[in-house]
């Protein structure tokens, strides 16, 4: 028997089934082993040697491989078809020889498969190799950039830029993608233009309209007719002469399907068809591919294995008829110059598999196979035949032409399964024309001027975002959707109607950086980095030439920035945003002036939290603060803020400052510097702040009542971990704000009783009890805050996502916290042996190794920070 290894349990249970009982499968739960997240797990100074170290969570499913191992004497890994999975196979080999679970004779062997199919894994399992070690070596180059960047430009980031979260090598680049449309967006001026339409009608009684393009003999331009007067001029040029058809010229015209899928296409028609974000995506990809409906889901390949090829066009003759197969198959070249990523396009493992026979239930995988089966499919059916017409229209003196158009489709092709979708409204084309002959005279039915104004270009979406990466050549389809999503979690981009929109945050940092580390956010240099990986990869350039020379440059910027204050630093990004900080007031004022002293001139600040806002320079005299984003719609909440009434004669205004908005009662004074303040608690749009709304929040901590069993005060509020009770020194937390202002004796006692640690806290009743466990001791379904798990004794094992609390077995549980104690069926567990265990000396620290370099005993190089994710 051999151990054959994949990534996910879910991969494991479908391989499992096509290998039969001569194998155990294992899953290693990803990677296994990462970078510490500390100074010098990358070591310059030492040839760029790397220390990694076996992730706590990894170190059962090591065991549990290593355990295997001493029964069965060969190990197969079979992890993904990629850089990552081939990374993932080198590091289970090196941790489990360090381990000494692998013996000098058990044999590795690396295999791959593109698709989990019987076919695909059993022809796999015939073709065995050793692991690609440049594949190998372009991993850890990549993941050793990005530890030095991240590790030392984000600590830059935290110094000279209060409030930044990281930078990352890539992640940087694409957010100063967003920010600079963001600042395209601002800078633009629509431009007014004009355009005439008029209806016309045929000899024969037909309707049609035709678009104005020359006029006093001249053809138009876009911008031609500028103003609303040209327009009319031009109106009464049309309704002033006869017209008549001077030509009509039809022409056949075919439209190809498009390419079968490849990582960011899928990613982008996902996102236009369904709104699906990139991560949200490939989720639904992992899991369709890890049941062997779909092949590999991260490539920059678009060709399809022949016999895929023939198992489509068999597919499309007897679902659609033989008059949409093509006479020969359609070919398709990858594009991608990299060995790395460019396996076969994303398909259906099965081509006769459609959607309806599959009867798959999660939405979003059921959407996304449709998705891909219609896209494979249309790629090898025959083209769309059109016939596309144009009749040109004219006056006897020659000084007005007029221009119709329509297509259409004489035979659907591949549209009667699948057309793409489109990121940007264009003119609709597809109509039919009536019959008309040259000569012919038109009557004019109305002839309308219509204004236009141009448009800013707009916010990209996931998918838009994805494509331009592709064209720039920065990142790869392995990382598209982890950085997407990264520049969203750190809070420098905001979604809002599926467009991503740079927040204040990510405007500064990107600042900051193309002002200081212009070279590395050059889309250019990053491309230019992701080739060499590419290099490396296909075995032709060492990697650590590659670290070397990125080192040297990169160090020694990192070491310009040392002397940069932060008053420096604001200076400069406040004089770079200051268009997009200090809009052009209407009355033509200065736009720095402050609002509310006169005296006082804006500028850019810091707050102690972290963050930024804008603040007159006259403070203390003068404390108007807002937001970065300008005056537009918080203009209002400025400086004195939006009265909302009075209580007890004091107004009540609704504000905004620093850390957002706040209701505020009375002013400031001398008497009275810090009036009574309460922020806006989460889910509360300042919309909908009332008089009512304000005091209810004002009026907070709020007395409950004396706990029954000491007297003591219960009180509701609202923290910085959100709303809570409070009895003593114990808080606990409310689920939801709106109860602090209902929640009643009954209830609070209960909520403080169940605090975990309490001495009064009640055991908390099981969803369901299963029985007992072989070793002895109660199997019972619990609630947990992060959903259902299994209880025994001290061990807890959360409910995978494919079995219910109401579906789970004795049998399933039993395995479950078997495997979670580390057990094995029948013997004796983590949890059982820990009650007898004597107590021991603390061994060293296990898990910790180097890669290899040459030997050298100079100290590693200190750098500092954590890495950006």
């Amino acid at each position: 028997m051999a151990v054959v290894v994949v990534e996910s349990p879910a991969k494991a249970k479908t391989i499992n089934k096509y290998l039969g009982p001569g194998y155990t499968v294992l899953a290693s739960y990803g990677h296994v082993r990462d970078l510490p997240p500390k100074d010098g797990s990358v070591d310059p100074e030492q040839e760029f040697s790397m220390l990694w170290e076996v992730a706590p969570d990894s170190r059962k499913h090591l065991k549990a491989i290593a355990d295997a191992l001493k029964d069965d004497n060969e190990l197969i890994l079979a992890t993904d078809p990629d850089r990552e999975g081939e990374a993932i196979s080198w590091h289970l080999t090196e941790a489990l020889a360090k381990s000494r679970a692998l013996k000098k004779d058990t044999p590795v062997r690396r295999v791959v498969f593109n698709a989990i199919t019987k076919t695909a894994v059993t022809e796999a399992m015939k073709a065995p190799r050793d692991v690609d070690m440049p594949l190998v070596h372009a991993y850890l180059a990549r993941r050793a950039l990005d530890y030095l960047v991240g590790f030392n430009l984000s600590p830059v980031l935290w110094r000279k830029l209060p409030g930044a979260k990281s930078a990352g090598r890539v992640q940087s680049v694409c957010l100063r993608l967003i920010v600079e449309r963001e600042m395209e967006i601002e800078a633009f001026r629509a431009q007014e233009y004009w355009s005439v339409t008029a209806g016309l009608t045929t000899p024969r009684g037909q309707e049609f309209s035709a678009k104005l393009v020359s006029l006093a003999g001249k053809r138009l331009d876009k911008f031609d007719i500028a103003t609303a007067e040209s327009a009319e001029i031009a109106v009464q040029a049309v309704n002033s002469r006869s017209l008549f058809v001077q030509s009509v010229e039809a022409k056949p015209a075919s439209r190809n399907p498009s390419a079968p899928f490849m990582t960011s296409t899928l990613q982008q028609e996902a996102s236009r068809k369904f709104g699906m974000g990139a991560k949200q995506c490939m989720s639904a990809a992992q899991r369709l591919y890890e049941a062997g409906h779909i092949t590999y889901m991260r490539t920059d390949g678009i060709d399809m294995a022949p016999e895929a090829v023939m198992a489509a066009r068999d597919a499309i003759k007897a679902r659609y008829g033989a008059e949409y197969v093509p006479k020969s198959p359609r070919m398709y070249k990858n594009k991608a110059k990299n060995a790395q990523e460019a396996h076969e396009c994303i398909r259906p493992t099965d081509m006769a598999a459609s959607p309806d026979q599959l009867k798959i239930t999660d939405t979003d995988q059921r959407k996304l196979y449709d998705l891909i089966w219609k896209r494979t499919i249309a790629c090898q059916m025959e083209a769309a035949r059109m016939e596309r017409t144009t009749v040109e229209i004219g006056t006897k003196d020659g000084q007005v032409g007029l221009r119709a158009t329509g297509q259409v489709v004489l035979f659907d092709g591949f549209l009667k399964v699948y057309e793409e979708g489109r990121d940007d409204v264009v003119d609709d084309e597809d109509k039919r024309l009536p019959q008309m002959a040259q000569g012919d005279a038109l009557d004019k039915r109305s002839v309308t001027p219509e204004q236009h104004f141009t448009q800013a270009p707009p916010r990209y979406t996931e998918a838009t975002l994805v494509k331009r990466m592709e064209e720039l050549g920065i990142g790869r389809p392995s990382t598209y959707a982890s950085i997407v999503t990264t520049i969203q979690d750190r809070g420098y981009v905001t979604k809002d109607k599926n467009r991503l929109i740079a927040a204040d945050k990510g405007r500064l940092v990107t600042v900051f950086l193309v002002n200081y580390f212009r070279r590395y956010l050059e889309y250019d240099f990053t491309a230019d980095l992701e080739s060499q990986l590419d290099d490396v990869s296909a075995g032709d350039r060492d990697y650590r030439e590659v670290l070397e020379r990125f080192w040297r440059d990169f160090s020694a910027a990192i070491a310009e920035t040392a002397e940069l204050r932060i008053t420096e630093v604001l200076e400069k990004i406040d004089e770079v945003l200051a268009p997009h900080l200090y809009p052009l007031r209407e009355d033509g004022s200065d736009p720095r002036q402050c609002p509310k002293c006169g005296a006082g001139r804006l500028n850019l600040k810091t707050a102690r939290s972290g963050g930024a806002f804008i603040g007159c320079n006259n403070y203390p005299e003068c404390r108007y603060t807002r937001p970065l984003a300008g005056e537009d719609g918080d203009a209002e909440l400025s400086g004195d803020g939006k009265l909302l009434g009075h209580d007890a004669g004091d107004p009540i205004s609704l504000r905004t400052g620093r850390f957002g908005p706040y209701v505020q009662r009375g002013e400031v004074t001398t008497e009275q510097p810090k009036p009574p303040r309460a922020s806006l608690p989460k889910g509360w749009e300042v919309e909908s702040m009332d008089l009512e709304r304000a005091l209810m929040l004002l009026s907070l901590p709020r007395p409950v009542g004396p706990h029954p069993e000491d007297g003591e005060m219960i009180e509701a509020g609202i923290g910085r971990y959100g709303p809570y009770v409070k009895h003593g020194r114990v808080y606990a937390n409310l689920p939801e704000v709106d109860e602090v202002f209902t929640i009643g004796m009954n209830r609070a006692v209960e909520v403080l009783a169940a605090k975990p640690g309490r001495g009064r806290a009640a055991a908390a009743e099981p969803l369901r009890a299963l029985g007992d466990h072989p070793q002895g001791g109660a199997l019972s379904v619990m609630k947990g805050r992060y959903g259902p798990y299994v209880k025994w004794e001290k061990v807890n094992a959360t409910l995978p996502k494919e079995i219910s609390a109401e579906d789970i077995t004795l049998e399933q549980a039993i395995d479950l916290v078997n495997a979670k104690a580390g057990a094995k069926p029948g013997g004796k567990s983590k949890a059982a042996a820990a009650k007898k265990a004597p107590a021991k000396k603390a061994p060293a620290k296990k898990g910790t190794t180097k890669t290899p370099a040459k030997a050298t005993k100079k100290a590693p190089a200190k750098t500092s920070g954590k890495a950006a994710t």
